[in-house]
């Protein structure tokens, strides 16, 4: 069974200790080595966790048999969406529907908050992430290329869930 605990300031070395394991272990052969640490340090730095969860971004720890194995974030819009920044798992526990069960978890925070849909971006050749999600129900609406510095860009799908 997946748990999900709302993370708070005191989580965030545990969410940077997850994110560098799953990073370094999941992103290799999609993007380099040199991407994945400039992206690290750019989105998991201390400062940036904190004034996420500050500025009400929800991040939560993904616990399986009480251990923490990855997390989520999402961003509620004044649109009436909520955006799903993170998901991310450590490898070892793919394939075992645990990631469909976070995404129900992430679209029943959105219908609590009676959101019309949720959307996320995932690297396009994130191939597996790319199959869960529309396993879940995400259509592909776009797809973009944000250049985050440093000679590196995200080259991304975007994906929508329609809440009925």
């Amino acid at each position: 069974m997946l748990t999900f605990k709302r993370a708070s300031h005191t989580d965030i070395e545990l969410l940077r200790t997850l994110a560098r394991e799953i990073w370094t272990t999941c992103y290799p052969g999609i993007i380099s080595m040199d991407q994945i640490e400039y992206m690290l340090d750019l989105m998991y730095s201390n400062e940036t966790i904190y004034n996420e969860i500050s500025e009400g971004v929800i991040w939560e720890v993904l616990e399986y048999k009480s251990k923490p194995i990855g997390f989520i974030a999402v961003t509620i819009s004044d649109d009436g969406t909520a955006k799903l920044n993170k998901l991310y798992m450590k490898n070892v526990h793919h394939g075992k529907g645990l990631g469909q069960q976070a995404l129900e978890h992430v679209v029943g925070l959105a219908k609590k908050q009676d959101l019309k849909e949720v959307h996320l971006t995932v690297n396009k050749g994130n191939i597996n992430a790319i199959k869960a999600y529309e396993r879940f129900g995400f259509v592909r609406t776009d797809d973009v290329v944000n250049d985050i510095g440093n000679g590196y860009v995200m080259d991304d799908f975007i994906y929508t869930f329609r809440i009925k």
